[in-house]
């Protein structure tokens, strides 16, 4: 079986994950990787690579078939947000040659990529989200300071910050790409990875604490069995348009306990090998699901209390090439 990970840059982890969860199975399986630059880990410990046009250039699912065509390949997980809403009305195409696009529908990417439908759906569904603020109320004292910037189909908090004051925010109102005001929620934050598999049946969730993060990416985590996290996103998975892999819900919960959810990510997460590594194995359940037989899923699904302290790994490449000073 061969598998792709597209945009795959920095998830070493999640290739490794993969790569040990075939062997388990004892399943001949390739894992093809695509980057922009052959300067990536991921793109250096597959087993095959290809060097990629930006996913929002003109022509590039196009790239993308003809490379699912020569390389036969079975799965593709996209692994970076923007190629999400390009691939998504594209898996009808990508069947005719037998690769299957591990990715939710078009409902639930417009969700994920607009943070004001994002508040929208949570709020349908009714679960707690910070509610948004207009530019013009914060400005007339109508809430109260702190409140928290964004933008508005950012990724990787990039761009997301604590607003303390009118100063704060005239600064930082221009300088936020289409930006968006919202209640300040403090708390502990966390982010819920969620099973979906690759028919849409929403079958786990694993609450991951996020302990710290940097560069919007958990460096240092812990799972908790939390029910209600579990079931409020398992829900909030349900009510989304064909889910599909694994994706996951962020949330803030105050000292009130209450769950206020902010973020859908359509996708792996970056923190998703905590949760392979406390049981819930994720990739040998979809490479099961893609062999045709039920996922081997436990109940519980995972083990709480199991922490991950991420680091920087370094992988060191040999070249030819000289430099004249």
């Amino acid at each position: 079986m061969n598998i792709l990970l597209s945009s795959a840059g920095r998830r070493g982890a999640l290739l490794r994950d993969f790569r040990r969860a075939g062997r388990e199975l004892g399943l001949p399986l390739q894992i093809l990787v695509t980057d922009m630059t052959s300067e990536s880990v991921a793109y250096r410990m597959a087993d095959i690579a290809e060097t990629a046009p930006r996913v929002t250039e003109t022509g590039y699912t196009d790239w993308l078939f003809d490379v699912c065509k020569r390389h036969n390949i079975r799965l593709v997980f996209p692994l970076i947000d923007p190629e999400l809403p390009i691939l998504s009305h594209e898996r009808a195409r990508f069947q005719t040659i037998g690769t299957q696009l591990v990715l939710s529908g078009p409902g639930a990417m417009a969700i994920s990529n607009d943070k004001r439908v994002t508040e929208q759906f949570f709020q349908r569904i009714g679960l707690h989200t910070p509610r948004l603020l207009t530019m013009e109320d914060v400005h007339a004292g109508k809430h109260p300071f702190p409140v928290f910037i964004k933008p508005n189909n950012g990724s990787s908090s990039i761009g997301s910050r604590i607003i303390k004051d009118v100063e704060d925010l005239t600064y930082w109102w221009p300088r936020t790409q289409d930006p968006l005001l919202m209640e300040w929620a403090p708390g502990r934050e966390y982010t819920v990875d969620v099973y979906c598999g690759l028919t849409g049946q929403v079958r786990c969730a694993v609450p991951r604490r996020r302990l710290r993060v940097r560069h919007g990416e958990v460096e240092k985590g812990r799972t908790e069995m939390l029910p209600t996290l579990i079931e409020q996103a398992m829900h909030a998975a349900r009510e989304l348009d064909s889910p599909r892999g694994v994706i996951n819900f962020q949330c803030m919960v105050g000292d009130d306990n209450i769950p206020r959810w902010i973020e859908l990510n359509a996708r792996f997460g970056g923190g998703a090998p905590l949760s392979h590594h406390a049981g819930a194995d994720f990739p040998k359940w979809l490479l099961q699901e893609a062999l045709g037989k039920a996922a081997t899923i436990s109940a519980p699904a995972f083990r709480s209390g199991v922490t991950m302290l991420r680091w920087d790994e370094a992988v060191f490449l040999e070249t030819k090439e000289h430099t004249t000073p």
